[in-house]
């Protein structure tokens, strides 16, 4: 993914996603209008087994800073700007494992799932197109989806190279929403929380959360919940926020809280 002029990477073809997944379930797909002189990549295999999910939705580090792939649901929408990238990654693996195509309606996210459907409003034309993500990036600050040459095509941003956007998340497994239930399609896997502290008395919860709300990341926050422990009020100090157990556990490494537990609603 996307080497840029002025950015030594704007998007990074991750190592642990370079495998081929064995025994996963595709379908192919056929493309046309291959031009320029570009090879032709033939029927792409879209990869949607478990294993690819798996791998592709675990925390990953790029220069310095780590990401945390996450669930969506249909309807979601994220703002920010678009970039493109094309003939330099061209019939080269993706993150997911699948050959690049420039000419394909695809695109990179940094978070959300492998072949989410999201639909890619162009704010300054009023032009949209549909891309289905199967990579990862772009990692340049403010860019929050890379967009096939095609796609970039469409909705009229090559020449620019960037486009303010709203991405409206349209379906999951490669399909657009149609039923009730797809569109009603779980936003995540769960709730997860960090126990940090247990407490009878209310007020050694309340220090406890005062505490680490001086330390925490602003994408955390603190809560405390009552409950009853063999036959007694219980005051537990959960951190919340976190968008995966993967998320929950790196927090419990990087903060030296190896006994704390993780709880997942």
């Amino acid at each position: 993914m996307l080497l840029d002029k002025k950015f030594k990477y704007r998007s990074i073809v991750l190592p642990l996603t370079l495998i081929l997944f064995a025994g996963c379930s595709s379908k192919s797909v056929s493309y046309s209008g291959y031009g320029g002189g570009y090879k032709s990549v033939g029927k792409q295999e879209i990869k949607n087994s478990k294993a690819m999910h798996r791998a592709t939705m675990r925390p990953y580090k790029i220069a310095g800073k780590w990401y945390y792939p996450t669930l969506a649901k249909v309807g979601d929408n994220q703002n920010g700007i678009a970039s493109w990238y094309g003939p330099n990654f061209h019939a080269k693996k993706t993150s997911n494992g699948e050959i690049y195509n420039m000419y394909a309606m695809t695109a990179a996210h940094k978070t959300l799932p492998m072949n989410t459907m999201v639909k890619v409003d162009n704010i300054e034309n009023g032009k949209s197109v549909v891309v289905r993500i199967n990579d990862r990036g772009p990692f340049v600050s403010g860019r929050i989806i890379d967009l096939s040459n095609k796609a970039a095509h469409s909705i009229d941003m090559v020449a620019k190279g960037t486009a303010k956007v709203r991405l409206t998340v349209l379906g999951f497994h490669a399909k657009i929403a149609q039923t009730k239930q797809e569109k009603e399609e779980t936003a995540t896997v769960g709730k997860y929380y960090v126990q940090v502290g247990a407490f009878r008395r209310y007020e050694g919860a309340e220090i406890t959360k005062r505490k680490f709300e001086m330390v925490l990341d602003s994408g955390y926050n603190v809560v405390i919940k009552k409950g009853i422990y063999l036959d007694e009020p219980i005051n537990r100090v959960w951190v919340a926020g976190f968008r995966s157990e993967e998320e929950a556990k790196d927090f419990k490494v990087k903060n030296g809280l190896n006994s704390a537990m993780i709880i997942a609603e």
